[in-house]
């Protein structure tokens, strides 16, 4: 029996678990860290500290075999970690063998587009007939959590289109990474209005990852528990509009 432990601040992160458990059985926990939503505005050194306390807190309560840090603005703040953790980080390998303009573009939150972070990690992919740019992307990640991705389908398109447009276009990027696990939720609205891009879901490469690993530990059945740090009927409210009826349970670090 493989149990998994996935932690993000919302809802985020659960656009990692339908890919993991379209691989392979096992047993999700997933922890929404609303309290603490959004990581992406907080300095470098609260992330630090929210990841090494978050990740202590799951590993005592449920002895997980593994813990997938869900925010890519977390993981990028992971120095060093113990074989159990899994980072969730832009997929710039995957980029670098598909891109035919030569020019990816990265969408992360304010955060670690403004650290030094995400330089020091793309600067591992870069050569010297590619080109790396970064954008922030809070303003969509704030598009899910708020439920406006649901509730408000064109105001979506708009703020999209008023984020992205001009940036991809003058860089003649076509290969996007979405860099928070909240934009897949969006997937569907960028891939309408940027048809000839290509956008990399990191969730995706860690699915067939963790199944290589796990194959020999498949369970019967999938099976999904979710807590919060938040307030639970808001957070089960939202997850019902994306088929997820599960009952929340609060959570407190």
């Amino acid at each position: 029996m493989v149990r998994i432990v996935v932690f993000d601040s919302g809802l985020g992160s659960l656009s990692v678990i339908k890919p993991i458990q379209q691989e392979f059985k096992c047993d999700i926990i997933y922890f929404a860290d609303s309290k603490n939503f959004p990581y992406g505005k907080k300095s470098i050194k609260e992330i630090k500290n929210i990841t090494l306390h978050t990740i202590t807190t799951l590993q005592n309560l449920f002895k997980p075999d593994l813990i997938i840090v869900g925010s890519n603005t977390l993981s990028l703040t992971l120095n060093s970690h113990s074989k159990n953790i899994f980072p969730v980080l832009p997929p710039l390998n995957e980029a670098k063998k598909i891109t035919k303009s030569k020019s990816i573009a990265i969408l992360a939150t304010e955060s670690i587009v403004k650290s030094k972070l995400l330089n020091r990690y793309s600067n591992l992919f870069k050569t010297s007939n590619i080109k790396i740019f970064k954008i922030n992307a809070s303003p969509l990640v704030e598009l899910v959590e708020s439920g406006m991705f649901y509730s408000n389908p064109e105001f979506c398109k708009i703020m999209i289109k008023k984020n992205l447009s001009s940036k991809l276009t003058k860089n003649n990027v076509d290969i996007v990474t979405l860099s928070s696990t909240h934009l897949p939720f969006i997937l569907k609205f960028l891939e309408e209005i940027f048809p000839n891009i290509v956008f990399l879901d990191p969730s995706k490469l860690l699915a067939k990852k963790l199944k290589k690993k796990y194959f020999k530990n498949y369970n019967k059945k999938n099976s999904l528990q979710i807590f919060t740090s938040g307030n639970t009927k808001s957070l089960e409210d939202k997850l019902k509009h994306i088929g997820i009826n599960n009952k929340v349970n609060k959570l407190i670090q």
